[in-house]
């Protein structure tokens, strides 16, 4: 069997999406996003997608609006030959020392928990007020047990994945091993519907985003296929004026057309974390959407590992 056959099959029990039904749901995630100010948000839609929610309805607000992150410093910018080969260039050495970094991780057992802990730093355009937030998650391994996350500092408990639920992209990690570590294959995936559609590749870098905004600890090989895998797409740009929520200076790559980007250190090629934009309150009129608090958020990654219960954390000197 090969890879791209053993990740269908991973889903061969749920029925494809329409566009349509693609479409309302991203309509749905981001009215939810957008409606965040209020407690009860948070159960508006189906537990198992609140990790990767804000992510995917940002992306999709970008694409409906076109209100795109990145855009700002354009003119500073140039999407010519040279600049391509630096994103790519950029990237590859991204995986290598993805790759480095993953051989120090322990591959998890079933019953564990992958821990992440994560600072926002989320800035209003108007005013310029910070706000700031430490987010933990203890994401069980299979899925098959509680998982506890904060988001945007408040505390969710998600109970075990049903029989029929699933992930997209998938967070449990004995289904990631089945995902190919060869970039090519992988973008096959990632590309999703396949790629002679216009969106192939707009949608190919916003699921390798949503992986990264899954669970931290990979099997060996699959973060580094992805950075190799976002590399092949055209048009890829750089910023290399990008700070993440810990103050770290570093270099975004981005997507054109999309409201965010992966922040890397620009000497030791380290993920450091996302930065995308957004609107807090707002409304949708006529399929746009209108009003709100606009922001600009960067993300900072402190700490992943692997532990055995909820509320446990790595020892000091093992997370990464």
């Amino acid at each position: 069997m090969d890879d791209l056959t053993a990740v269908r099959e991973l889903e061969a029990d749920v029925p494809p999406l329409t566009d349509r039904a693609r479409n309302e749901a991203r309509a749905r995630l981001l009215r939810a996003v957008h409606r965040e100010a209020r407690p009860h948000v948070v159960r508006a839609f189906p537990r198992r997608l609140a990790l990767r929610t804000a992510l995917a309805a940002t992306a999709t607000a970008a694409t409906a609006t076109g209100a795109v992150v990145l855009t700002a410093r354009r003119e500073e910018r140039d999407a010519t030959a040279p600049q391509l080969a630096g994103a790519a260039r950029l990237l590859h050495r991204a995986a290598e020392r993805s790759r480095t970094d993953s051989a120090h991780l322990p591959v998890p057992r079933n019953d564990q928990y992958l821990y992440t802990k994560e600072i926002t730093a989320r800035t209003y355009l108007k005013g310029g007020k910070t706000e700031r937030f430490t987010d933990e998650s203890w994401l069980s391994v299979d899925g098959s047990k509680p998982s506890r996350y904060s988001y945007y500092g408040r505390i969710l408990d998600e109970p075990p994945l049903g029989e029929h639920q699933v992930r997209w992209p998938p967070t449990e990690y004995a289904k990631l091993r089945k995902w190919p570590t060869d970039p090519d294959k992988l973008l096959e995936i990632l590309k999703v519907r396949g790629a002679d559609r216009p969106e192939a590749d707009q949608d190919a870098y916003l699921n390798a985003c949503l992986l990264m905004r899954g669970p931290r600890v990979m099997p060996p090989g699959l973060q580094a296929a992805a950075f190799e895998a976002v590399a092949q797409l055209p048009g890829i740009e750089l910023d290399h004026h990008a700070v993440d929520a810990l103050g770290r200076h570093g270099v975004a790559v981005s997507h054109p057309g999309l409201a965010f980007a992966f922040i890397f250190d620009p000497k030791t090629y380290a993920y450091l974390g996302l930065r995308q934009e957004g609107s807090k309150g707002g409304r949708w009129v006529d399929g746009e959407l209108r009003g709100g608090q606009k922001y600009t958020e960067v993300k900072g990654l402190v700490a992943v590992g692997v532990v055995d219960r909820i509320g446990q954390r790595p020892p000091a000197g093992t997370a990464r």
